[in-house]
């Protein structure tokens, strides 16, 4: 089942999407992040029939969420849906997580971290363009090679915001 509901943020509403995550024993346990979106977000996810608006199953997940725009949070514990993106995409998804709060990496960076250097930096972008879990994810801490901000699903401005956040945009 599709679970959703909305946070507010610094950012805007945030849209966050999950499924039940089960157990070994087959019990509902909480909730698997599918989505995290902002409003306008190139790709991002949009209320569907059938899905549940349930709040506190995010319960958690606001918490962090809250802790992390408030300056109290560096990292995020979360479960994330399993089986999201090509085999590509989601070793492009780790490498994100890598990222230290804080810190930030060049495109090129990425691409020689999973190993597609050279023309292989255009498809990470792509694959760093469709990371459903903004914020949370980390893709706002990709720049590029020269230090200027380059593409966020999310615009150019919560990707400069996320950054002055974690402090990363000292010296720029």
């Amino acid at each position: 089942m599709t679970l959703y509901t909305t946070v507010d943020s610094p950012l805007g509403e945030l849209l966050l999407v999950g499924e039940e995550a089960v157990g070994a024993a087959g019990s509902a346990e909480g909730v698997a992040l599918v989505s995290l979106s902002v409003p306008g977000q190139k790709g991002g996810a949009v209320v569907e029939d059938g899905w549940v608006h349930d709040p506190e199953a995010f319960a958690g997940v606001a918490a962090q969420l809250r802790e992390y725009f408030e300056g109290r949070r560096t990292r995020f514990d979360l479960v994330y849906a399993a089986g999201r993106g090509t085999e590509f995409q989601r070793r492009v998804w780790a490498a994100l997580e890598a990222v230290p709060y804080g810190e930030t990496v060049s495109y090129g960076q990425i691409a020689e971290r999973v190993g597609s250097s050279g023309a292989g930096v255009r498809a990470v972008g792509t694959a760093i363009g469709r990371n459903p879990l903004l914020v949370v994810r980390p893709c706002h801490r990709v720049i590029g090679a020269d230090g200027a901000l380059r593409g966020y699903a999310g615009g150019l401005e919560r990707k400069e915001r996320l950054l002055g956040l974690e402090g990363a945009l000292v010296g720029r």
